[in-house]
C-alpha cells in the first residue's frame, strides 16, 4: 500500500489544503503560488497512474484514492474560481463539471456492482477532458494577463463540452443495463 504511486496520491490530496490557502493568501504573488500548487498536483496525477503501471505497483487502495483526490482537487478549484469570479458563465460550467464527476462515479460504482465496470472504463475522451479542464483551471486561478484569462475562459468552455460529451458517452455505454 504504501508504493510510490499511492505517496504521489496522499501527496495530491495533502496539497489540497495548500492550494486553498494560496490562492486566498495575501502574499503577492498568491494567485501563481496556487496555480503552481495545482499544476503540481495536477503532474502527480499523471505521473501516479504512470508509475503504477511501469512499476507495477497497482493496488485496490490506489485505484479507490486517485480518482478521489483527482475529483476533490479538481472541486476545489471549480468552486474556488466560480465564487472569485462570480460569474453566470464560469459557475455554469464549474456545476455540470462537479456534476458530471458526481453522475459517473455513481455509475461506475453501480456498474461495477453488477459486474459490467469495464463498460464504464476510463476513456480517451475523458483523458482529453481532464488535460483541458487542467489547463482551463491553471489559466483561471493564476490570471496574470487578460489573455490568458480569456483563454483559460476558452479552454473552460471546451472542458465543458468534453465533460457533457464524455457523460453522454458513459451513459450511453451503461443504457442497456440502465434500463433494466
Amino acid at each position: 500500500m504504501w508504493n510510490i504511486p499511492n505517496l504521489l496520491t496522499l501527496f495530491r490530496i495533502f496539497l489540497i489544503p495548500v492550494f486553498v490557502f494560496c490562492f486566498y493568501s495575501t502574499h503577492e504573488h498568491a494567485r501563481f503560488l496556487a496555480a503552481f500548487v495545482f499544476w503540481l498536483a495536477a503532474i502527480t496525477d499523471a505521473l501516479d497512474g504512470y508509475l503504477a503501471r511501469k512499476l507495477q505497483q497497482s493496488t485496490a487502495f490506489g485505484a479507490f484514492l486517485d480518482p478521489v483526490a483527482d475529483k476533490a482537487m479538481v472541486a476545489a478549484a471549480l468552486v474556488l474560481i466560480a465564487v472569485d469570479m462570480q460569474s453566470l458563465w464560469v459557475t455554469i460550467p464549474a456545476f455540470l463539471m462537479i456534476s458530471r464527476e458526481i453522475i459517473i462515479s455513481g455509475l461506475r460504482e453501480w456498474m461495477a456492482g453488477v459486474g459490467r465496470g469495464a463498460q464504464v472504463k476510463v476513456s480517451d475522451m475523458g483523458k482529453w477532458k481532464t488535460a483541458v479542464q487542467m489547463l482551463a483551471l491553471i489559466g483561471l486561478i493564476w490570471q496574470p494577463v487578460d489573455w490568458i484569462t480569456q483563454l483559460g475562459m476558452l479552454l473552460l468552455y471546451l472542458a465543458t463540452l468534453l465533460t457533457v460529451w464524455s457523460m453522454v458517452a458513459y451513459l450511453q455505454a451503461a443504457w442497456q443495463d440502465l434500463k433494466q
